[in-house]
């Protein structure tokens, strides 16, 4: 529900800009309202499922991003579709890392483990490509209220699974809320990706992009500060810092600003200049969505308990780094089959076992009382990536169509024909031109994210299974005074 509202809505805000009558500038914050609330509370939520219990923060997560959903939905004007992102947002906050550490908690053994994050990550990696194809569907046959309403329908479902399986699990006193350490994240997170999304509008140059982003450099340092003085950070630095989950959370940040390459950009190309309908481009993504399904299952089950981490990322990240230079050869009449699919397999596969590791070591060998902030930081470093992939890989796409059109056309010829110039052949050439140097620079950030995981990672140390066996008994056993 909460990976899925990252791209469905996006589908709708045409629509939606038509039916409330609101302008250009107000639609991004209809995803900025959004990625604001949810990067800037990301630590609280993970704090408060660690404190509260982590089937409370599930279900209040879940019911209150479902009735942010419902008035959404129902929206009459821009500021109660706003508004309702941001609450929406606001409690994507709490569900979130309340979902990742359930499943750590639950799932201590390593063959459960290893399955039930292949299944995690599957849904994690796939739910932008899945929200294309939703989105498209449900704006096309019923209206763009449904791609909001559908979390109602999920919601249903989610509560009643929770209530039914999980355990319940008492609040935990040895876990601390620091009030100015928890104040200075929320402000630092909340600039950085404001910052972001202004530079995706604005340019890295406006002072709307340049001051949030250093205010945010302030903010985060001043909190790095405080939590290293505090009887009880709200950061217990000792999560960060572990080798295996620093790289799997360094991992994430850089695959993300890296894979929206290929969720923004093919959109791009798919529908503006291959014509596809909203529909059609949908499932021109299900075959990255099978791939990424099939690489995190197999990664978490099979790989990664005989290879470990560290081999596997950097394979991983170098066949995605393979898939998106693929895709960098697009021109206008590249096929889907032969230009497309092929990359899509190929990084579907990367993507599904880069998520599928990075997911479990983010959150291996944490304690009930740490959980929920490892998993939070898991989705930080998501959701960060994402506004600076968004917001650079924009401005890159944008600067090399607008060189290539001043190199192939005079000022005069595009003078005359503003009007018309996106229609123009030139502009196509220009669009795609602009899309393949996206591509290469997202390969770079993957390649940036393999390299980066095999220094980080340690050295593969493999225990006897019969010792692994035991050390999963005993944080198992670590774990029964906290269920009642």
């Amino acid at each position: 529900m909460v990976v899925l509202d990252l791209t469905v809505v996006n589908i709708a805000l045409p629509k939606a800009q038509i039916a409330l009558h609101f302008s250009n500038d107000d639609r991004q914050w209809i995803i900025t309202a959004y990625a604001l609330a949810f990067g800037g509370l990301l630590l609280l939520g993970g704090r408060l499922s660690d404190r509260i219990g982590r089937k409370r923060t599930f279900m209040i997560g879940m019911a209150g991003f479902a009735l942010a959903s419902a008035v959404g939905g129902a929206a009459q004007n821009f500021l109660m579709l706003a508004g309702a992102r941001a609450v929406q947002g606001v409690f994507a906050a709490l569900l979130s890392p309340a979902t990742l550490s359930l499943l750590t908690t639950t799932f201590p053994r390593p063959p459960e483990r290893g399955k039930a994050f292949g299944i995690f990550s599957a849904i994690a990696g796939s739910g932008s490509a899945v929200g294309l194809l939703l989105g498209g569907a449900l704006t096309t046959y019923l209206s763009w209220r449904w791609c909001l309403y559908v979390n109602d329908i999920i919601a249903v479902v989610g509560l009643i699974g929770a209530a039914v399986l999980l355990e319940r699990t008492v609040s935990d006193r040895r876990v601390y809320i620091d009030d100015p350490g928890i104040l200075f994240a929320i402000a630092g997170l909340v600039s950085l990706v404001f910052g972001f999304s202004e530079a995706a509008l604005d340019g890295w140059g406006a002072v709307t992009c340049v001051a949030p982003l250093a205010g945010a450099v302030v903010l985060l340092i001043a909190f790095v500060l405080i939590e290293r003085r505090v009887a009880h950070p709200i950061l217990p630095f000792g999560v960060l810092l572990d080798r295996n989950r620093g790289a799997s959370y360094l991992t994430i940040l850089l695959l993300a600003i890296g894979m929206f390459g290929v969720f923004l950009f093919l959109v791009y190309y798919l529908e503006e200049i291959a014509r596809y309908s909203a529909v059609r481009t949908g499932l021109a993504f299900l075959p990255l969505t099978v791939c990424i399904v099939a690489g995190s299952v197999l990664t978490n089950t099979r790989l990664l308990p005989r290879f470990g981490p560290k081999p596997l990322v950097a394979a991983a990240s170098l066949l995605g780094v393979v898939g998106m230079l693929y895709l960098a050869q697009l021109t206008l009449t590249t096929s889907y089959w032969g230009g497309i699919l092929p990359a899509e397999l190929v990084f579907g596969v990367a993507l599904g076992a880069l998520f599928g590791v990075c997911f479990n070591m983010a959150t291996a060998g944490t304690g009930p009382e740490t959980a929920g902030v490892a998993s939070a930081l898991v989705t930080t470093g998501q959701q960060v990536g994402g506004s600076i992939g968004t917001s650079l890989l924009n401005t890159i796409a944008t600067s090399s169509a607008a060189t290539y059109l001043a190199a192939h056309a005079s000022a005069a010829y595009l003078a005359r024909h503003a009007s018309t110039i996106m229609a123009t052949h030139v502009w196509r050439v220009a669009q795609v031109h602009s899309y393949d140097l996206a591509f290469y620079v997202a390969a770079g950030f993957i390649f940036l994210a393999g390299l980066g995981a095999a220094i980080v990672y340690p050295a593969r140390r493999r225990p006897a299974p019969v010792a692994m066996q035991v050390i999963a008994d005993a944080r198992a056993n670590a774990r029964q005074p906290t269920q009642r």
